[in-house]
């Protein structure tokens, strides 16, 4: 396997410390740079794998570095690191960034990040932007398992001024709803895609995922534990195992547990969920 380069850039030698110490792995060189004119500067004299776009010294964030670093190096895979701005998440998904944090960055999520950018094949037009007001985003995501947690972060960054425990809740019911539709709806056909849209009003957040399967009955899910009768509270394990399916079964019980509406269309192939904020 071939050697990987990274470029981390912040003007903070603290965070250059901190991702160093997590992201450092035998087959990775990462260089440091603390301004955005001698990121930029590197990038022309040679490629690297991935530029982690940082606040620099001389004043340009990350959104601006990812702009200008894609007309000198498409290719690279960049992850923007910048203020908590639902606005600059939307700019930084347009500009086609892998990733989007925000300080005090959660080295574990980073790290888990980069790896999967680095391992990533064809991701450049893997999650589209139809509508980018802040207070209403709508994506269409291309049908591969690992998209989910891309799109998954971005929520996560949409919806930063929220309470931690909240965030996390909608982050866990929304990947798994993604989830779900990609590779059911979309049986993880990278040709196709699934829809979303996340709404906030001024009480409550709203998400809507749909797909453009066959769909499904909620009363016709052997592979579901929301479908396993009372005295066998582990069926649909026996199921998944016969089907080949990876384990789980548990996301349309745990969602209902983590949101306060759950509602799916007629066809099965559509749900949206509620959570109050207020």
């Amino acid at each position: 396997m071939r050697s990987r380069s990274l470029l981390l850039v912040d003007s903070d030698p603290a965070i250059h410390e901190l991702l160093g110490n997590v992201l450092k792995a035998d087959d990775r060189r990462i260089d440091d740079a603390f301004d955005g004119k001698e990121a930029l500067d590197r990038l022309r004299a040679a490629p690297c794998d991935l530029l982690f776009a940082g606040q620099g010294r001389n004043g340009l964030e990350g959104l601006n570095l990812l702009k200008r670093a894609r007309a000198i190096r498409p290719e690279t895979r960049v992850i923007v690191s910048g203020e908590p701005n639902p606005k600059l998440v939307v700019g930084a998904i347009r500009q086609q960034a892998y990733s989007y944090f925000h300080k005090p960055l959660q080295p574990g999520l980073v790290a888990d990040m980069v790896h999967q950018a680095l391992s990533a094949d064809k991701w450049r037009d893997d999650i589209r932007v139809l509508s980018a007001r802040t207070e209403w985003v709508t994506l269409e995501v291309r049908c591969k398992l690992e998209v989910a947690d891309r799109a998954t972060q971005f929520l996560r960054e949409l919806e930063s001024d929220l309470p931690a425990h909240t965030r996390d809740d909608i982050a866990a019911a929304f990947r798994e709803l993604l989830m779900n539709a990609i590779e059911h709806g979309g049986h993880s056909d990278p040709r196709k895609r699934v829809r979303v849209s996340i709404l906030r009003t001024g009480r409550s957040l709203i998400v809507h995922v749909a797909d453009r399967g066959s769909g499904f009955s909620l009363e016709t899910l052997p592979h579901a534990a929301i479908s396993n009768p009372d005295d066998s509270p582990t069926r649909h394990a026996e199921v998944r195992a016969e089907s080949g399916r990876r384990p789980g079964g548990f996301g349309i019980l745990m969602t209902r547990s983590l949101v306060d509406e759950l509602l799916y269309n007629e066809r099965g192939n559509a749900v949206l969920f509620v959570k109050y904020l207020s």
